[in-house]
């Protein structure tokens, strides 16, 4: 640590304020804000405090330290996100496609107000609506306000300047108030409409339009009732499409985010009145940032160039900021606004609804197939790796107890799930319920099965697990005589100890290849680690899906295929002998002296369970004919 830096570190003061990395040329690399600078700028340079990619780096980038105080946490927040819009740094979450958002605006003052596209709110006593995900949803929208309600689509310079009527009043989608003289207050009743239809009060202006209908029908004006009736059949298919969410007056937002390697996708969808009108969504690349951060920076970037804040903002997990930024919210709209992390009810399912259209945003970008190999490629140098790890396969033990243990196996092929080669394994050994022993077995079932059938082999085997469970592979392809595969044991996190606060601290997530001493640690949040932390927690999914499949199922008694013997005889004999072991050690004249059991019936099971030693002494799991090899 450089001398200068460790000074500032010891005069740090303990209140709220920014501070601001910089590098050898004074440039910032960094800009953060905290309750106490000195906890939070000190937790860098603790072992363990921080396992973002760039914090391994200060040591070699960072010269000199700044700091801004301020009176409170949420002055710091908003100091922040205006030093990271101005500064740009290298190391803040880089969300440059949320720079500006596209807004509607309407100037009600103007004597011919009109909705106009803006990327910038001034506090200039117009209305503004949005933000708008794309151009293409402001289109959309101002496309159906311009065929209904006709309102000017000019500027103010072309209002003024005009001598005819431009093609829009030929196509009868503007009156031409340029040149024409216009009824003014049917011309505001119109701006009314808009102001309704935007605010999302769509129940209400179809009600007002209907009876402007009947009204214009009654007076035999059948040309206006027409176009009435089409406006509102308009309304009332854009109904039909937002769902019901919650209850009749909310107003939410709920935030859905999905995150595939260095991709993220976070979808806002706006609740207003009870009613779900739309959905928005924002997709982001190249960030090895923690999702937590990029959830907390998009929320202050999109609040702050946003015109409608709701009561409420649901979050799919919990930030750090949650408080201060709810807090600006409600200074911003000038009423409370709380942000939550619900895991239950309606809104956790409403947060379900949001994160499936976040993932679908992913699974649609065009640009995800690049990604992935690219990803791949990554992986494939920092492993070591004898080729390119185009199909990848992740092994999974889970146990319960010492009868109900199973392994999994789930493969990639080119960084995507390849389901049709998922693969279930019921643990037949019974001697040991060590999980290097059944991860030996399902390894060993694997590939033997392979060579034997001349099946494909995967170019790279990850087991869950250390050190240990690697050399178990290492020592399944050592007997099988198989090469050219790469391998690894994925470790996931541990608890290295306590911070200066008295929290715990984490170590990284390690991957350990042959041949090598030490783990390989992967950039955290690194497009190569999220996509094998991915994998193995597909494979962890699949083996504990599949335990509790036969859990439910029930477990029997190896006595239930026994004929003769019924439930209520069962429970008599294993309530005299005390277990299955125990009667199965027993001899016949034990079986025979037993209360309530016949001769014949106890010659019966003495045969049967003598000749079945292949049966597990307890109870166990009935069989399941679903992708056992």
């Amino acid at each position: 640590m450089r001398p200068l830096v460790e000074q500032k570190l010891e005069s740090l003061p303990a209140s709220p304020g920014v501070y601001l990395m910089k590098g050898a040329r004074g440039e910032i690399i960094y800009i953060g804000k905290a309750a106490s600078l000195r906890n939070r700028v000190r937790s860098y340079f603790n072992r363990g405090g921080d396992d973002r990619p760039f914090v391994a780096l200060l040591d070699d980038l960072l010269h000199d330290i700044e700091v801004i105080l301020t009176n409170t946490e949420k002055e710091a927040l908003l100091l922040e996100d205006s030093l990271i819009k101005k500064h740009r740094p290298r190391f803040n979450v880089d969300l440059r496609d949320n720079k500006s958002f596209l807004c509607l605006r309407m100037d009600v003052k103007h004597r011919w107000p009109r909705v106009e596209v803006t990327r910038r709110i001034r506090n200039d006593g117009a209305r503004y609506f949005g933000p708008y995900a794309s151009a293409q949803a402001v289109r959309h929208t101002l496309k159906l306000l311009n065929r209904h309600f006709q309102l000017r689509t000019c500027s103010d310079g072309a209002l003024t300047a005009r001598k005819r009527p431009c093609l829009e009043y030929h196509i009868k989608r503007c009156p031409a108030p340029c040149v024409l003289e216009v009824d003014h207050g049917a011309y505001m009743e119109n701006v009314r409409n808009v102001l309704m239809f935007l605010e999302g009060r769509h129940d209400e202006l179809a009600n007002r339009l209907r009876a402007e209908m009947e009204t214009a029908s009654e007076g035999l004006d059948f040309e206006r009732a027409a176009r009435l009736r089409d406006q509102i059949h308009d309304i009332m298919r854009s109904l039909e499409k937002a769902a019901t969410a919650g209850t009749a007056h909310a107003s939410r937002d709920i935030i859905g985010f999905a995150r595939e390697a260095g991709r993220a996708a976070i979808v806002i969808m706006g609740v207003r009145n009870g009613r779900l009108l739309e959905s928005r969504p924002w997709l982001f690349r190249n960030q090895e940032f923690p999702d937590e951060d990029i959830l907390s920076g998009f929320l202050c970037r999109y609040y702050d160039s946003s015109p409608d804040i709701p009561d409420e903002v649901l979050l799919p997990m919990p930030i750090e900021d949650a408080e201060v930024i709810a807090s600006w919210m409600g200074d911003r709209r000038g009423r409370k606004t709380v942000i939550l992390f619900p895991q239950r009810g309606d809104r956790a399912s409403l947060l379900e609804l949001a994160r499936k259209n976040a993932l679908h945003q992913l699974e649609s970008d065009g640009e995800k197939a690049a990604d992935r190999i690219e990803a791949l490629g990554r992986l494939q140098e920092a492993l070591r790796l004898p080729k390119f790890p185009s199909v990848i396969e992740c092994y999974d033990i889970s146990t319960l107890g010492q009868t109900l243990s199973v392994g999994s196996r789930v493969v990639m092929r080119d960084g995507e799930p390849d389901s049709n080669s998922y693969r279930r394994y019921r643990i037949k050994q019974t001697d040991s319920t060590g999980d290097f022993a059944m991860m030996y077995e399902v390894l060993k079932r694997r590939f033997q099965r392979s060579l034997e059938h001349g099946e494909e082999l995967p170019d790279l085997v990850v087991v869950d697990g250390g050190k240990g469970q690697l050399n178990v592979a290492r020592e399944v392809f050592r007997e099988l005589g198989i090469e050219g595969v790469g391998l690894a044991g994925l470790a996931k996190a541990r608890v290295d100890g306590l911070d200066g606060d008295d929290a715990p601290t984490h170590s990284p997530e390690r991957v350990f290849i042959p041949g090598r001493k030490d783990p390989i640690v992967l950039r955290q949040n690194s497009a190569e680690l999220l996509l094998l932390a991915r994998l193995r927690d597909e494979a962890h999914r699949f083996a504990v899906t599949y335990q509790r499949k036969l859990r439910k199922r029930g477990l029997r008694s190896a006595l239930d295929d026994i004929p003769g013997v019924g439930p209520r005889r069962r429970a008599m004999l294993l309530k005299h002998f005390g277990s299955v072991r125990a009667l199965r050690r027993a001899t016949l004249e034990e079986l025979q002296a037993a209360p309530g059991l016949p001769g014949e019936l106890a010659a019966r099971i003495h045969v049967f369970l003598n000749a079945r030693e292949d049966r597990p002494d307890e109870t166990v799991p009935r069989p399941d004919s679903e992708h056992q090899p």
